[in-house]
């Protein structure tokens, strides 16, 4: 069943907010949408390129009396928005927002909002390196696989919001704990980004070689490894740090992987090396391929 709302409040007109703003609108799913943010430049572009309808710099005035609210700033912003606007919240209101770190966020919410929680976590596993509302757009949500927490202490009728929601602007839906969801994503998403980074510096510290050199010898294989290396450093900083415990814990698998084929390599064990990548290669068709 379509979703519709009357009055969607957007808090942070971003790519992902903007993108969601146009998703709405597209499908005729709400029939006025507010953006917040904190910087006017962002809001004057988001009404420019028809994401919301009007704007304001207070969340509290763009969540009063709306219906649906989405939270689309950084991670580490989440918990400090959902104090800011928990006063003006209706028993009627559906509210989730779109962070890549859950754990913290939802734990936050439910000792400090109303039982059944009316805010129910998501996380569209959707972006680009692109930011900022002028590159939103309304496909941006088709196809991707978007988490939405579960949990009993969550009301039925907000959890049923926030799922349709997603689902109707083209997401698949998977309902997740924010726990294990914040251990997985470590290991799909926030460590490949360190490892992208760190293989961009390495790239880039060649010794003698020029940069010009460096440039004539990226393939496609380097490109599409370190894409998401040009993302940017201030959101990364933040995942980092509410999801600390996770990716600290990966990196140190991942560091265990470094160093057993460090060593086959430093030794010449031919056997152990062809092993690491077969390995390899088994696990990304069963984790992707499949």
């Amino acid at each position: 069943m379509k979703q519709r709302f009357d009055t969607v409040a957007i808090i942070g007109v971003g790519l992902l907010g903007s993108s969601l703003g146009l998703a709405l609108k597209s499908r005729g799913m709400a029939c006025h949408i507010r953006g917040a943010g904190h910087r006017q430049t962002s809001l004057d572009t988001a009404l420019r390129v028809n994401a919301v309808d009007s704007v304001f710099l207070n969340p509290r005035d763009a969540a009063d009396g709306a219906d649906l609210i989405v939270i689309c700033t950084p991670a580490n912003l989440v918990c400090g928005v959902l104090d800011n606007i928990l006063p003006v919240c209706s028993r009627a209101v559906a509210v989730t927002d779109v962070a890549s770190t859950k754990l913290d966020i939802c734990n936050h919410a439910r000792e400090t909002w109303p039982a059944p929680s009316r805010f129910v976590g998501s996380h569209p596993m959707a972006g680009s390196e692109k930011f900022g509302p002028e590159h939103g757009y309304p496909e941006l949500y088709e196809g991707c696989v978007t988490v939405v927490e579960e949990g009993a202490h969550l009301d039925p009728g907000a959890h049923a919001a926030v799922a349709g929601l997603w689902r109707t602007v083209g997401a698949n839906v998977v309902e997740m704990a924010p726990a294990v969801h914040d251990v997985i994503v470590a290991r799909t998403s926030h460590i490949p980004h360190v490892v992208a980074a760190a293989l961009a510096r390495l790239a880039a510290e060649v010794g003698d070689a020029s940069l010009d050199k460096v440039r004539a010898l990226v393939g496609p294989g380097f490109r599409d490894v370190t894409r998401i290396a040009a993302s940017r450093p201030e959101i990364w900083r933040d995942i980092c740090l509410t999801n600390h415990d996770p990716i600290v814990s990966g990196l140190d698998k991942f560091l265990e992987q470094i160093h057993l084929i460090r060593d086959a390599i430093a030794g010449e064990q031919a056997d152990a090396i062809e092993r690491f990548f077969q390995y390899g290669r088994d696990a990304r068709q069963n984790t992707v391929d499949r």
